[in-house]
């Protein structure tokens, strides 16, 4: 039916390439409340620079880009718990 498509993306259906999460832990935007979040959409990011904070453990741990390009989604909201292998960001 012409609704399942929207509903059900496949991950291949999303142009860019997928930043995922390394680790198991609480996803966190920028390095503290008041600091302004690493990346936001729109941003052109180089490989490793830093895209977000991934806690796990009380370690906090930075994960950085592996490719260069445009943030074009974030997927996940502040705060959020992530799982490994998770899609966080997708960069065109």
């Amino acid at each position: 039916t012409p609704e399942a498509a929207p509903a059900a993306p496949t991950p291949s259906a999303k142009p860019g390439t997928p930043v995922k999460a390394p680790i198991v832990g609480t996803f966190y935007a920028a390095s503290s409340p008041d600091a302004a979040a690493f990346v936001k959409v729109g941003d052109r990011v180089e490989v490793g620079q830093v895209m977000c904070i991934i806690e796990a453990m009380k370690l906090m741990n930075e994960i950085e880009s592996e490719v260069a390009g445009t943030v074009r989604e974030i997927l996940v909201k502040n705060a959020e718990p992530v799982e490994y292998g998770q899609t966080l960001f997708i960069v065109e």
